[in-house]
C-alpha cells in the first residue's frame, strides 16, 4: 500500500474494507456521482460538472458530523484508476486530504481510507472535531461503498456495462 507522503502532524484516522466485488464494479460505484444518492448516506446533496470523480475537479456536497449539515467543496487532486483517489477540503481553519487505494486480491478488493486532518481545529480535536465520530463517518462510508459494490445492481450505473 502506498500514501502519499506528507505532514502528519493533525489527527489521522485510517479505516480498510474488504468488498467482494470485481474492481471494476467498486472503482464505477465509488466514481460515478449520479449513483452517490442511491448508496451514499454519509456525503449528500452532490453537485459537480461532471457525472465522475476526475482529476482537478471539484465537488460540492454536505456531510452531518453532527446535528446540523456542514457544506464542503472537495477538490480531487489525484485519480489513478482502479489504484486510488485523493481529495482535499479546506473549511474555517481545518483541512482535510483524504486518500482511497483500491487494492484488487483474488476475489475482492481491499478499499483503504486514510484521511488527515491538519490546521487549527485538529489542534483542538476534543470537542471541536472529535476523532470517534469522524472515523464512525468513515467506517459507515466504506460499509456503504461495500453494501453497493456487493449488492448494487445494474439501476445503479444505467450507462456503464
Amino acid at each position: 500500500m502506498h500514501f502519499s507522503q506528507g505532514r502528519e502532524t493533525g489527527m489521522v484516522i485510517e479505516e480498510v474494507i474488504a468488498i467482494h466485488a470485481p474492481i471494476e464494479k467498486v472503482w464505477n460505484t465509488f466514481t460515478d456521482l449520479t449513483c452517490w444518492m442511491h448508496w451514499n448516506t454519509v456525503i449528500r446533496n452532490v453537485r459537480s460538472e461532471e457525472r465522475c470523480l476526475s482529476n482537478g475537479k471539484e465537488v460540492k456536497c454536505s456531510l452531518r458530523p453532527f446535528v446540523f449539515p456542514i457544506t464542503v467543496s472537495l477538490k480531487v487532486e489525484e485519480l489513478i484508476p482502479f489504484e486510488r483517489i485523493t481529495w482535499s477540503a479546506r473549511k474555517k481553519g481545518l483541512y482535510a486530504r483524504h486518500e482511497f487505494i483500491f487494492e484488487k486480491q483474488d476475489n475482492s478488493v481491499l478499499v483503504t481510507s486514510r484521511e488527515t486532518f491538519t490546521g487549527l481545529l485538529s489542534k483542538a480535536s476534543g470537542a471541536l472535531l472529535p476523532k470517534r465520530k469522524m472515523q464512525a463517518l468513515t467506517i459507515r462510508f466504506l460499509k456503504d461503498l461495500k453494501k453497493a459494490s456487493e449488492e448494487g445492481g445494474q439501476e445503479y450505473f444505467p450507462y456503464r456495462v
